[in-house]
């Protein structure tokens, strides 16, 4: 089974206002770990040392972090853990980290106390499978400093030296030093933005990194300083008056690049978590002194219960598992000892999670059917194996006779569109689950009983032939967590699923923004019972196995389970939907998605290879003319990519004006910084600006794309993400493709590599800016409406209103400032945001926002009023009934209570117009067919639908796309401003938007 996670891409836009500190959650455990003597907990002997060191470092950290008086307050907190599963830079070279030592055997135990310590201190608690947390924290950087925000890195890691520049800094805290350039340049020879150069050539012995024989850092620096980049210097290596050294270069190239791939840290891993959800909160006193006190720890226990104000003599100590200390007894159940977590026992995480968010306890539900799935104790040994064709018959007909059954798939891989399928489970009634076994291996990768029946397993295209007629059949209800994975899988083997009910997508309906939506979590906060952990059936990092070499009877337990706890998770969530008056919203717009979405993520489209792999060479070759030409203007060469070395030319050499120094006195070269000067006509800073662009494109783009085109296909198939936003939008990943830049020349030609296939065109169909439609109609602004109504250039008439300008013959620049605020106000910006955006001070900024508002006055009420329903009723609706929870927005901390209400904010309107978007692509697909057009739904990107469509009915299909976009409302509401749908076609993506 995929275990779904809540996902967003962010739930809110971060500001400048905010700041984001990401703790290196390695580094905290190992130097708590040898920096204090061993301690044991009494009266069980479980070691807690580090756990304790841990503990003590974080508090401090909250409570410095947090303190007014440095005026350095966090806006977002996480602490980023390693998973322990194999990762991406293991499949690019197998020997990576190999030599590493195992933990200390003492160590291992407290790894997990030490994130259920962070979860009890209230702090997010990151770790993703795949990938390191230098990768996540390089992105949640990455992802922060792009909007402005500042960046603080807690480590004393090299590796994340990398990341270091204007909006992004590093402290290590036990050394208390703070690292920014200077810093770099004193370690490594080399500005951050060379240190992958750099440790490319040197490697790495701790984690593995071969680099270059006989080339230290001090020499690697001297290289890179010299030619600039690694790739200039191997291509001109023959040129090294040092024969060992020119004689390594040339004859280890390849390792040097290897190896470069190994220590660059990924800024773009699809995070689970999204950024906003780090918002700072409260610490919850009473789980934090809980779990100190079941960890022993006094003097601690009484400092967080004095600060957080909890009664420490009134709290309970925690309950939890130990796993990797406690021992199992012979049915694999935490043994009767201290430090295991009875389901449902107070402190344990599903009574603690439902307390902690507000949410309906388990205990407040009612209905016998709810009570009995909730109860029931759930007994692994009890779930059946079948074997045979029979016994699978006997389970179909209990199916037919139930009227619902719960169903699951398990697979070789994450991929749907390339998973084979190894088993089925199904249940009937709370405990009543089975497990199919249909292509379990042996050792050598033959299948069990050659595909007969020896040794239990039922040949798959018979086990597919008689649940087939089930699947499909609608009088049985199918019942799934995250069910377009499972139809995407069984599709490929020539059977439907419907009709059907997703708990992923019933507990997103009911509680978005409250929680994860993944079965795990659920089953702990619905259920007050942990399922069995995926890596303890199929192992994790170098010694995981695919599923399909997992014995039978291991597998029986943990697919079984799976189909048992989804379907007890139903009862509990499905009769949510009328409680909460929900349920027109699941079947409007939540389950109707699920094969709208599978069919496009199958259907994929057409990737140009070539065309990219020219791009390629084109933007290299653009960034060496460009490079000659910034040298030349520069009256010298210097490395372009150095922000100190430009920072001089431009500022020392050149006098240009708007300089501003960083807290290290280098020259700030930032892309704002360089972006004014540009505008402002400057001619080297403009082709800077050129340079850094086509070296994103290049590495970002077109050279990561061609590895995303599926070999049997040859077309690229991202997957979304339904249940992901807060506010119902949709996300893409593997490959992300919402992210792509459109608003430079350079940067479309990558939407150029889109292609139709022969005989075809893409059609794009976009929204006219649709949230501020949306705002207009919510908002009931007059103005705004008479300008659609028109259809007059909003952001002209805004400038005209505010500005008293004539639309005829506008300045641009008062357009652009009108078009900034416009969209700003959706997102709640600032006067410091907006004063950043615009390049105007903070006070003429609050004016710009000031007459804004009394000009349309519907929109300061419209915003106060949801402030209001926020707190109020802690969440806000979509003008189609969705809720966007925020639980947490009457926290004491004015930070975040700032943060929730602009996300409040615009939860309604960019929610609305993801319904609307929504709308229409559940109706598309039947009126486009019922038209009898062939055209085919691909992609959507933000309020963007892209389609396949046969060349000879072009013109007949964008009026009927069109139509159902901009009615997509009807017959539920008539909006008050009119939708407008721009459509075209063309032979590639960028021609046709």
């Amino acid at each position: 089974m995929i275990r779904a996670m809540s996902t967003e891409n962010s739930r809110s836009v971060l500001t400048a206002d905010d700041h984001l500190i990401l703790v290196d959650g390695s580094t905290f455990i190992f130097r708590a770990y040898h920096a204090l003597p061993p301690l044991t907990r009494k009266p069980d002997g479980l070691p807690v040392g580090a756990v304790s060191g841990f503990c003590n470092m974080l508090w401090k950290l909250l409570q410095e972090g947090l303190s007014p008086e440095k005026g350095d307050e966090p806006t977002h907190f996480a602490v980023i853990f390693d998973h322990s599963s194999k990762t991406f830079r293991s499949d690019i070279y197998p020997e990576y980290k190999a030599h590493r030592p195992e933990p200390p055997e003492d160590l291992v135990p407290q790894f997990g106390l030490i994130r259920e310590a962070t979860r009890a201190f209230s702090v997010p608690c990151i770790e993703q499978e795949g990938f390191e947390a230098d990768d996540l924290i390089a992105t949640y950087a990455t992802q922060a400093a792009a909007t402005g925000a500042r960046v603080t890195i807690v480590s004393g890691d090299k590796d994340l030296m990398q990341l270091i520049g204007p909006r992004v800094g590093m402290i290590d805290t036990m050394k208390n030093k703070t690292f920014g350039e200077a810093e770099v340049i004193e370690k490594f020879g080399v500005g951050p933005d060379k240190v992958v150069e750099v440790q490319s050539l040197a490697g790495d012995s701790v984690d593995n990194v071969p680099g270059v024989p006989g080339i230290g850092l001090k020499t690697a620096a001297l290289l890179i300083n010299e030619f600039g980049n690694l790739e200039t210097l191997l291509d001109q290596a023959d040129s090294i008056k040092q024969k060992k050294r020119r004689e390594n270069l040339i004859e280890f190239a390849e390792q040097a690049r290897i190896s470069k791939q190994l220590v660059t840290l990924k800024e773009d891993v699809p995070i689970e978590v999204p950024v906003g959800d780090l918002a700072v909160t409260d610490v919850n006193g009473p789980k934090a002194v809980g779990f100190l006190k079941a960890m022993g720890f006094t003097t601690l226990t009484k400092r967080v219960a004095e600060t957080t104000g909890a009664e420490a003599a009134a709290v309970e100590p925690v309950a939890f598992e130990v796993p990797g200390w406690d021992v199992p007894d012979h049915k694999g159940r935490q043994a009767d000892r201290p430090g295991a977590m009875e389901p449902g026992a107070a402190g344990g995480s599903g009574s603690d999670i439902a307390g902690s968010t507000g949410m309906m306890t388990p205990q407040a539900l009612t209905g016998a059917r709810q009570e009995k799935a909730q109860n029931a104790v759930i007994d692994t040994s009890t779930y059946e194996t079948v074997r045979t064709v029979e016994g699978l018959k006997e389970w179909v007909a209990d199916a037919y006779e139930t009227g619902y059954v719960a169903f699951d798939t398990e697979t070789t891989s994450l991929d749907a569109m390339s998973a084979d399928l190894v088993g089925l489970s199904l249940a009937t009634a709370p405990g009543k689950a089975c497990y199919v076994p249909l292509g379990h291996v042996d050792g050598d990768g033959d299948l069990l009983g050659g595909g007969g029946l020896v040794d239990g397993q039922i040949p798959l295209q018979q086990a597919i032939e008689i649940l087939k007629p089930m699947l499909e059949d609608r009088s049985v209800l199918k019942i799934a967590q995250n069910l377009k994975y499972d139809w995407l899988v069984m599709t490929r083997y020539g059977a439907d699923i419907t009709p059907f009910d997703d708990t992923m997508l019933l507990s997103y309906t009911v509680d978005a923004g409250k929680g994860g939506n993944g079965m795990d979590e659920l089953s702990e906060r619905w259920l007050g019972h942990k399922p069995i952990p995926f890596k303890d059936i199929c192992g994790s990092g170098k010694s995981m196995i695919t599923f399909d070499k997992v014995p039978i009877e291991k597998a029986t337990a943990y697919a079984a389970e799976d189909a048992d706890v989804t379907l007890r998770l139903w009862q509990v969530l499905k009769p949510r939907l009328a409680s909460d008056r929900m349920a027109t919203v699941y079947e409007s717009l939540e389950r109707p998605m699920v094969p709208v979405l599978a069919r496009m993520e199958q259907r994929g489209i057409s990737v140009d290879r070539q065309m990219l792999s020219r791009l390629s060479g084109d933007f290299a070759q653009g960034m060496a003319a460009l490079e000659a030409e910034i040298h030349d203007l520069a009256g010298e060469n210097f490395n372009i990519g150095s922000p100190k070395q430009l920072g001089e030319i431009l500022f020392g050499k050149m006098g240009l004006p708007g300089g501003k120094k960083t807290k290290t006195g280098a020259w700030s070269t930032s892309a704002s910084v360089l972006d004014d000067l540009a505008a402002e006509g400057h001619e080297l800073p403009s082709k800077i600006v050129e340079w850094r662009q086509l070296s994103k494109l290049k590495s970002t783009y077109s050279d990561a794309l061609p590895g995303y085109i599926n070999k049997d296909t040859n077309r690229v198939h991202t997957s979304y993400s339904l249940a992901a936003t807060t506010t119902g939008r949709l996300s893409s990943s593997e490959p992300n493709l919402q992210n792509i830049p459109v608003r430079t020349a350079a940067g479309r030609k990558i939407r150029q590599a889109f292609v139709a296939t022969a005989g075809h065109k893409l059609i794009s169909a976009d929204y006219s800016q649709i949230e501020l439609r949306v705002l207009a109609h919510m908002a009931d602004i007059p103005q705004l409406k008479k300008a659609f109504e028109g259809g007059l250039d909003i952001h002209a008439m805004t400038a005209s209103e505010m500005f008293g300008v004539a639309i005829e013959g506008m300045d641009p620049m008062v357009r652009r400032q009108a078009k900034a605020i416009n969209f700003g106000i959706i997102y709640g910006i600032s006067a410091f945001g907006l004063a950043a955006q615009l390049g105007i001070s903070r006070g003429e900024a609050s004016d710009y926002i000031k007459t804004y508002f009394e000009r349309f006055p519907g929109i300061k009420e419209y915003m106060d009023t949801i402030k209001k329903q926020v707190h109020a009723d802690g969440y806000v609706t979509t003008i189609f009934g969705r809720k966007a929870h925020y639980p947490e927005v009457n926290t004491k901390n004015p930070n975040m209570r700032s943060f929730y209400e602009r996300a409040a904010i615009n939860a309604p309107i960019q929610g609305s117009a993801a319904d609307i978007l929504r709308r229409a692509m559940v109706r598309m697909e039947d009126r486009l067919q019922s038209s009898g057009l062939d055209a085919q739904m691909l992609l959507q990107v933000h309020d963007e639908l892209i389609f396949e469509v046969p060349a000879d009915q072009v013109d007949r299909t964008i009026p009927v796309i069109r139509d159902v976009m901009e009615n997509a409302c009807d017959p539920v509401l008539k909006l008050s401003v009119p939708l407008q749908v721009d459509a075209r076609a063309a032979e590639n993506w960028d021609e046709a938007h």
